[in-house]
C-alpha cells in the first residue's frame, strides 16, 4: 500500500479483542490550593506532560457542568487537580499559558470551551494529539482507538460517566483519569521516538474499507 494513501484504523471488534491496559504509575490527588502549588512546582520541571479533564456528566439536554478534574501526567506520576474544591488558581493559569512546557492532550478545543465558561486564560504550549497522529497515517480520533493501534491494548471507559464531583474519588476513578493523561504523553513520546512504523501496522485499511 502506498504510504501516501496508507490509512490506519481499528474496528470495534478488533478493539474489543485486545487486552485492557494497566496503569503503571503513581497517582497524587490534589485537593487544596496549597497541594496544587506544590504539585505544579514539580510538574514545571518537565518539558513535556500529558493532560486531560473530567466533567460530571449531565443528563439534561443543553446543560454542561463545569470541569471537575484536571489530570496532568509527567509519566511516572499523574496529578489529579480537583479544581471544584479550590478553583483555577493563578499558578494553574500560568501553567496553562506557559509555552515552555508542552502539554499533550486530545480534543483540547472541547476542554478549553468548557473551562472558558468558568475561567479566563489564554492556552499556550498545547499539542492536539488528534492532529499529531495524522502524520503517522492514523485515521481514528478517539484516545482509545489511537492507543490501541499503537500499543495493541485497550483503555477501559467504564468510569467515564461516574461522578467527578464526589467528595472523594474512588480508586477506579483515579486510575481511569490517570490513564487518559498518561496515555496522551505515552503516545506522543513513542511516535516522536521514531519507533512506530505505519507500514508495519496490522490495522492498515483501504479507503473503501474505512469505518469511522
Amino acid at each position: 500500500m502506498d504510504v501516501n494513501t496508507l490509512i490506519l484504523s481499528i474496528t470495534k471488534q478488533q478493539l474489543a479483542a485486545l487486552p485492557t491496559v494497566t496503569y503503571p504509575g503513581h497517582i497524587v490527588v490534589v485537593n487544596t490550593a496549597e497541594q496544587a502549588v506544590s504539585a505544579l512546582e514539580i510538574i514545571n520541571r518537565y518539558q513535556v506532560v500529558g493532560i486531560d479533564t473530567e466533567t460530571k456528566p449531565s443528563f439534561r439536554k443543553g446543560r454542561t457542568n463545569p470541569v471537575a478534574l484536571i489530570q496532568i501526567s509527567v509519566g511516572e506520576c499523574c496529578y489529579l487537580f480537583r479544581i471544584r474544591k479550590f478553583g483555577f488558581i493563578p499558578e494553574l493559569k500560568r501553567f496553562f499559558e506557559d509555552k515552555s512546557v508542552l502539554k499533550i492532550g486530545l480534543s483540547l478545543k472541547d476542554d478549553f470551551n468548557v473551562l472558558h465558561k468558568t475561567f479566563d486564560f489564554v492556552p499556550d504550549g498545547f499539542v492536539e494529539l488528534q492532529d499529531f497522529v495524522k502524520r503517522f497515517q492514523i485515521h481514528d480520533i478517539s484516545l482509545q482507538k489511537i492507543y490501541a493501534i499503537i500499543f495493541k491494548e485497550k483503555i477501559s471507559k467504564s468510569q467515564r460517566l461516574s461522578n467527578w464531583e464526589a467528595s472523594a474519588l474512588t480508586a477506579p476513578q483515579q486510575i481511569y483519569a490517570s490513564i487518559d493523561a498518561w496515555a496522551c504523553l505515552k503516545i506522543y513520546n513513542y511516535l516522536r521516538s521514531g519507533a512506530f512504523n505505519p507500514e508495519n501496522s496490522e490495522y492498515k485499511v483501504a479507503n473503501e474499507q474505512l469505518q469511522v
